[in-house]
């Protein structure tokens, strides 16, 4: 049977990370559980441990897209052959796991895509909706939340499109990359719960990502490679 690995990047999630893990482990069992604490100052990494899943460690924050890459890498050494992301904040429900899985038996690499409600926060609506038109117009492709973190792919799919970016540019990149090598995706509608708090991507960090699809449509770090 080919294995299924969950990578959960963690910053300061102890609020949240045990019952985020209660649920995954619903769906495949902790060996299959890959936790990268990247850098967190509270108690992240040791109530991950207490949920019997593999836990790897940031010294220092190192940030998404590096924490990302570390818990990919350590997948395939373990044999993966299918990989999925979520979040560690509870705003992913681990339940649509099952159909991440059954997408990627026709697509190699699935986006969920959030619907897009007034209890998304307005910054997230106004940055999914300029790096959308972004994509469409450099890229051709019509990505609605391209700044959602739940999604899955092969370790095929992986070993083509890795990414570069340390920071929360990661989903654009990914994204990106997927265009330029013409890979077939596939959205799926995904549930979110946000939190009181958001702490994902910032006004900074959306135009450094604009910035970012710009220099990768002219620069292409690939040199050519399929």
């Amino acid at each position: 049977m080919k294995k299924a690995f969950v990578i959960i990047p963690a910053y300061n999630e102890a609020a949240h990370i045990a019952q985020v893990l209660g649920h995954v482990r619903k769906y495949l069992p902790g060996n299959n559980i890959i936790v990268v604490d990247d850098g967190s100052r509270d108690s992240t990494a040791e109530l991950a441990v207490r949920q019997h899943v593999s836990v790897l460690r940031h010294e220092v924050n190192l940030g998404k897209g590096a924490a990302l890459k570390t818990g990919s890498d350590f997948a395939l050494m373990r044999g993966a052959a299918f990989l999925i992301y979520l979040d560690s904040d509870g705003q992913h429900d681990p339940a649509e796991i099952p159909a991440f899985l059954k997408a990627l038996k026709h697509s190699p690499i699935v986006f969920g895509q959030r619907p897009r409600t007034k209890e998304m926060p307005g910054i997230l609506r106004f940055g999914n909706s300029t790096i959308s038109f972004v994509f469409r117009i450099l890229y051709g492709m019509h990505i609605h939340d391209p700044l959602g973190g739940f999604r899955a792919m092969t370790a095929e799919t992986y070993s083509r499109i890795r990414w570069r970016s340390s920071g929360y540019s990661v989903e654009s990149e990914m994204i990106a990359n997927v265009g330029r090598l013409k890979i077939k995706y596939a959205i799926l509608p995904v549930k979110t719960i946000y939190r009181d708090r958001y702490k994902g991507t910032t006004v900074k960090d959306g135009i450094e990502i604009v910035l970012n699809l710009l220099w990768w449509r002219i620069w292409h770090p690939f040199n050519g490679r399929r």
